[in-house]
């Protein structure tokens, strides 16, 4: 019924319809990304759909991170970075001069390595982005944003009776899920992880690849990870960098069980990285 349905609910209705209809939610077509002088990705394409977790894997300082923060611009931030070749989101342009960059991030959520909850309360990170965004008309439809978030970050049962608690007083995985929760509390297209385990215990960890399943489908994802297990286990379409190249994209089962490159296969079966 239309009535139980927000403004925000249906336009991600609409964006969800429009991502299954065969293309990619979103397209990199020949990038590079340069630190000065230095060329740190070197002519990436690459296209990540909706249905499927995809994954960056490669040894470190591999360009997986920074081609990443290229899909939401946050290579922005940096004086010396820049950019070059098209990356689209729903066709398009992000990096065109009338693209707006804060709804860009919105649309593009991303989660980082160490969790970052805001200085404010549980309830307040959660709703920091619907009340910028104007995507709460009233009280009570802020709370039910701040509640449906946390319950689809797996961390409502959790929190419900201590939303007024400081998010930084959260344990590091709950910080975690609180910081997924902020990121899709603003109804985004796509979410970028960055080695979003990579500080958690084993447990904590369990808990955000649980979520990463159960979120798959309604968002499109994009995880970066060191850990191959990991990789293997989460996503459903992996991508290999070395050396800021984009070397092997495929199914991950694919990836992992028969690579068509060596450096792939040399990869995965530990000789070097």
């Amino acid at each position: 019924m239309m009535t139980d349905m927000s403004m925000s609910d249906i336009a991600a209705h609409q964006r969800a319809d429009h991502s299954h209809d065969g293309d990619p939610r979103i397209r990199a077509e020949n990038v590079s990304v340069f630190y000065g002088n230095k060329k740190a990705i070197d002519d990436v394409s690459i296209d990540i759909d909706q249905d499927n977790v995809t994954a960056f894997i490669g040894p470190s300082g591999c360009g997986k991170s920074t081609f990443l923060r290229t899909l939401n611009r946050m290579n922005d931030t940096i004086a010396s970075a820049r950019v070059e070749g098209r990356i689209t989101l729903d066709g398009e342009d992000i990096y065109s001069s009338g693209m707006d960059v804060v709804q860009l991030r919105a649309r593009v959520g991303m989660v980082f390595q160490k969790p970052n909850p805001f200085p404010k309360s549980i309830f307040d990170n959660v709703a920091y982005g619907p009340r910028i965004h104007g995507l709460a008309t009233s009280k009570s439809e802020l709370e039910g944003i701040v509640e449906r978030s946390l319950k689809r970050a797996g961390l409502w049962d959790e929190v419900k009776d201590r939303l007024a608690d400081s998010g930084t007083a959260l344990s590091g995985g709950q910080q975690q899920r609180l910081c997924i929760a902020r990121a899709i509390a603003v109804d985004p297209e796509v979410i970028l992880m960055d080695e979003p385990c990579s500080a958690l215990d084993p447990i904590a960890t369990a808990k955000i690849e649980e979520l990463i399943h159960e979120l798959r489908g309604r968002y499109a994802i994009v995880i970066v990870t060191h850990n191959m297990q990991q990789a293997a286990r989460v996503s459903q379409r992996t991508a290999f960098f070395h050396l800021g190249h984009l070397v092997e994209y495929g199914d991950t089962s694919a990836i992992f069980t028969n690579p068509t490159e060596t450096r792939t296969k040399d990869y995965i079966t530990g000789r070097y990285g």
